[in-house]
């Protein structure tokens, strides 16, 4: 009996402080918020981002983000919806330090966090293995990866925001035997699944076109001293040198050419067309070759709007890779709002017959693989400390031979 009572007391108590806490709740609501949705977990959709933000490469990863930091913030900005529901996108950054076992534990990082998406990863050595998580998930990717095994690999997931290694690396081929007159040609590869794949397809090409690889040599991602290789590659007394990898590596490479006297140009990919090149080669960068796909900036459909906009936000310059990955970003978000659906299973489809007007292009499509149909390769040359535009081919009707730099 003693026990019922004290039950009953207990109750009574316990239901005048949850009487006061609501009356204390009432008053404390700003006018209007009645009218207002209420913020819910459920109303936010996340999508995973991962590049290298730490190490050598962590200058390319960074502007990948802020590109699509962007796209983030203006879609937010439209006030989307998706399922009659108002909702707000964010961005789950992480870093992958461009290294293989990181990104796989990224990717399961992802799935279990349940994003609906994923922009990313930046390498290919990093977007290969980590595709195979995502795609056992469901979860689609638009991935930076240029090796042409990320999309042949089966999986209806993976999908790119940049040309393919097959596309740049045989328009560079075929442009060093065609336009650059060269017959002997050394190609180097630090190994990676970008650099070495992008060798393998400019050498296919070269051959193709005519010339001879007289010597085919490689290094790592971490090397910094090519003496021994460019010792050897001098006597092969050839006309162009052409290397698959970073500007981390192919900048101290042209300035040990040069101090070796080596007169042949060196040729390269996207990952040497960068400011950070420029600084670290300093004069000896005067001459280098290199690719870049899609158009220059300044051709680009949303180029120079974009450009500013990147100023004001970011305080920098845009250098290389964020329009793509604001366009990456910018067409995940369009597949899920035309699918009405942040499930990856509902929107997925969509994605992969999706046309969006972009930055960098007027026409982003995918082909049945995940590559991107309209896609154009242009070719820079450094003068006086500047990259400057060669040739552009491909890419639309936007995308005509620039002004010569010879």
């Amino acid at each position: 009996m003693q026990a019922s009572k004290l039950s009953t007391l207990t109750l009574a108590v316990a239901a005048a402080v949850a009487l006061s806490a609501c009356g204390k709740k009432e008053e404390a609501a700003p006018a209007g918020a009645a009218s207002a949705p209420a913020a819910s977990a459920s109303n936010v959709i996340k999508i995973g981002f991962a590049a290298p933000l730490t190490g050598p490469q962590s200058h390319y990863g960074e502007e990948y983000k802020n590109g699509v930091t962007l796209a983030i913030e203006d879609a937010n900005a439209e006030k989307p919806t998706i399922g009659g529901k108002p909702v707000t996108f964010e961005l789950d950054a992480q870093d992958d330090q461009a290294d293989p076992k990181t990104a796989t534990q990224l990717a399961q990082k992802f799935v279990d966090g349940k994003v609906a998406g994923i922009v990313g990863h930046f390498n290919s050595g990093t977007s290969i293995p980590a595709s195979k998580i995502y795609s056992d998930a469901g979860i689609p990717m638009i991935a930076m990866a240029t090796s042409p095994v990320f999309t042949s690999q089966g999986f209806k997931n993976t999908f790119r925001s940049m040309t393919s290694d097959t596309q740049q690396g045989g328009v560079m081929g075929k442009f060093a035997v065609e336009k650059l007159h060269a017959k002997k040609i050394v190609i180097v590869d630090d190994r990676t699944a970008y650099g070495q794949g992008l060798a393998d397809e400019f050498e296919k090409a070269a051959r193709a076109a005519g010339g001879d690889v007289v010597k085919r040599e490689f290094t790592n991602d971490k090397a910094t001293d090519f003496t021994a290789i460019l010792t050897s590659i001098k006597g092969a007394n050839p006309d162009v040198v052409f290397y698959g990898g970073a500007d981390a590596q192919s900048a101290p490479m042209v300035k040990q050419m040069k101090r070796l006297g080596l007169k042949s140009p060196l040729i390269s990919g996207e990952m040497t067309k960068t400011p950070t090149f420029l600084q670290l080669a300093g004069k000896e960068a005067d001459g280098t070759i290199a690719s870049l796909a899609g158009l220059p900036l300044e051709q680009m459909p949303g180029g120079k709007d974009y450009e500013a906009r990147y100023k004001a936000r970011f305080k920098a310059d845009v250098a290389t890779y964020s329009p793509y990955g604001y366009d990456a970003a910018r067409t995940l978000i369009q597949a899920m709002e035309q699918a009405n659906s942040a499930d990856p299973k509902v929107y997925l489809p969509v994605l992969a017959k999706i046309t969006h007007q972009g930055v960098t292009s007027s026409n982003w499509t995918y082909d049945e693989k995940g590559d991107l149909k309209d896609g154009g390769i242009t070719v820079y040359k450094v003068e006086n400390g500047q990259w400057k535009v060669m040739e552009t081919v491909g890419g639309g009707a936007a995308a005509k031979d620039a002004s010569a730099a010879k």
